[in-house]
């Protein structure tokens, strides 16, 4: 199998099991939210804050691996405390049933807490794009200068790539897409 077929039908996999599982988990808090007093849209729209955050916090946490920058650790708390909100909700919705009931209850949030890690893993690990579009413009990425090219500092490439995008079509390049793909400050750009 190819590299490209293995990525593929494994984010097929875990989008399947994390789209079920979602629903499940959905459904087990909403029945917890409203035992627990709250009715109407409050009741249905509590348990995505918990998936929410899932999902903002492993968005962070993703660009921050993508771009080797510290991950912050609000980012990880955030997960950590979400990942505990949608397994507790879930126990708690099973616990009339017993230490089983709860375990089969809490399985769905498992299950899609897992799934989406895996997808993010998969994702972490993915290279960035050879050329990339960015703001109507296609940058290319090379790891190494060639043997013609000058060693330049960072603030003399962001400088050089802004000038030759100042005679391109479209927009002038922004200081934080410079920054960025340069490892610099947005000062720098400036």
């Amino acid at each position: 199998m190819t590299d490209r077929l293995i990525k593929a039908t494994t984010a097929l996999a875990v989008v399947t099991v994390a789209a079920v599982a979602a629903l499940i988990s959905y459904s087990h808090a909403l029945a917890l939210v409203r035992t627990h007093g709250e009715t109407g849209a409050t009741a249905r729209l509590v348990p995505f804050t918990v998936d929410g955050l899932i999902w903002a916090a492993s968005m962070v946490i993703l660009h921050a691996h993508r771009h080797h920058r510290p991950l912050p650790a609000l980012a990880r708390w955030s997960l950590a405390a979400g990942i505990c909100a949608t397994i507790g909700a879930n126990l708690a919705h099973g616990a009339a049933h017993g230490p089983i009931g709860s375990l089969v209850s809490a399985w769905p949030a498992l299950a899609l807490v897992g799934s989406f890690e895996l997808l993010m893993a998969l994702t972490r690990n993915a290279p960035l794009s050879s050329p990339s579009v960015m703001g109507g413009r296609t940058a290319a990425r090379r790891s190494e200068p060639t043997c013609t090219e000058v060693a330049q500092t960072p603030e003399q490439a962001v400088l050089n790539e802004y000038r030759a995008s100042l005679n391109g079509p479209g927009r002038p390049l922004s200081q934080r897409y410079l920054a960025d793909k340069h490892g610099t400050h947005s000062r720098v750009g400036r």
